[in-house]
């Protein structure tokens, strides 16, 4: 018995305290999140080896003349604003859920990119201690958010503008959800050797002027206070860049904020989500604000607030949000509304609100579903929707 503990210890001893830093014990890792880990070991490790092979593209690699910002300016183009027939040279009119693929969406693409560059280095440190991911998500951190000739400036004033009438929208900060995997990969890898404590200190000062900015602009504070999946989005992305730069005061606020005006405002008392099921993607839009409740809830919770827990005196919660909306996950054919203008039959996909939701209330059922769906979907619309490829990292 003391030879096998001698040679535990020097193996230990030998990996280093990095190796065990990133992940928790055995005793400490919930049974869905080992099955999740078994799942999606193989899937990461590929995605890992992609990534060690790229090489960063920022915003600073492509511009738009058509954007009002300058060249370390995110831009993007509003996708259901098309040329209005009747006036080609006017400004562009709107066919909700009809995607214009003409639209300037290059910086968008690279933000997706980085986001899924920054989520499989950070997951397969996670499941194997290498410091050799780390080392290649620096290259594109520093890139993104620290080099002064190709990063991005801390702000989406430009994002999801419309030709001849916005130079941008508060709409445009759902682009940034891709984000958010990045601040939670900084966070998986921040204590590896193989990132100094200046860079770290770089980043967070990019990501905490990026909450100030949606706290406090103009177009932030629309953005917070719209009524569907847009204010859910909102909310989810300053939790997730709140949790990286440890700001509890936010933190605190958005959970007021979900229990409060999010949850009881969006949801009905059957679980479902009246303003996208009202949308010309009512499928879609109800996967995807769920996703972002979800994720809320995952990002929020704390031992003394549980979100998962929480539900309003009328009985909304997120349990009964999933619980609505899962029959029609597992069997699309009992959906009883009109399908989706476009897409529909690309969802669902592995969606998060089944992984963390099998994880939450331990629902195998759930967790069956959510194993047999696509985890790497490759349609343009659905990616644009699913920021949360890599769920190990937020485990």
């Amino acid at each position: 018995m003391k030879k096998v503990f001698s040679i535990i210890l020097i193996a230990v001893l030998w990996l280093g305290e990095s190796a065990f830093s990133v992940r928790d014990t055995i005793a400490e890792r919930s049974e869905i999140e080992k099955a999740a880990e078994v799942v999606l070991k193989k899937q990461i490790l590929a995605e890992a080896a992609w990534a060690m092979k790229q090489e960063p593209i920022t915003v600073t690699a492509s511009f738009c003349t058509r954007s009002a910002g300058g060249k370390h300016d995110f831009f993007s183009e509003a996708d259901y604003f098309w040329p209005d027939p009747k006036k080609p040279d006017g400004p562009y009119i709107d066919r909700d859920g009809m995607t214009n693929p003409d639209n300037f969406v290059a910086h968008r693409k690279a933000m997706i990119r980085f986001s899924k560059i920054i989520g499989a280095l950070a997951s397969a440190y996670k499941i194997t201690g290498d410091e050799k991911y780390v080392r290649q998500a620096v290259i594109h951190l520093k890139a993104w958010f620290i080099d002064p000739e190709t990063l991005m400036n801390p702000n989406l004033l430009f994002a999801q503008a419309v030709n001849g009438k916005f130079t941008g929208r508060n709409y445009g900060i759902i682009d940034s959800i891709h984000l958010m995997e990045v601040a939670q990969g900084i966070i998986v890898m921040e204590n590896a050797k193989a990132i100094d404590s200046q860079t770290i200190t770089g980043l967070k000062n990019w990501f905490a002027a990026y909450i100030n900015w949606l706290m406090t602009s103009k177009p932030g504070i629309q953005e917070k206070l719209t009524k569907n999946n847009h204010s859910t989005c909102w909310a989810m992305q300053v939790a997730s860049f709140a949790k990286l730069c440890n700001n509890q005061a936010v933190l605190d606020s958005l959970r007021v904020r979900y229990k409060t005006v999010l949850l009881p405002d969006q949801m009905a008392v059957d679980g479902s989500f009246p303003l996208e099921l009202a949308r010309t993607k009512p499928y879609g839009y109800s996967i995807f604000n769920l996703d972002a409740m979800t994720m809320l809830c995952q990002i929020l919770s704390t031992p003394q607030d549980n979100l998962w827990d929480f539900e309003t005196p009328d009985g909304k919660s997120i349990k009964k949000g999933i619980s609505y909306l899962y029959p029609f996950i597992a069997d699309k054919s009992k959906w009883t509304l009109k399908p989706d203008v476009m897409y529909y039959n690309n969802w669902p996909a592995a969606q998060p609100f089944l992984l963390f939701g099998a994880n939450a209330y331990h629902e195998n059922a759930w967790f069956s579903t959510w194993k047999k769906l696509d985890h790497s979907p490759q349609v343009e619309e659905v990616i644009r929707n699913f920021p949360i490829r890599h769920s190990l990292i937020w485990l």
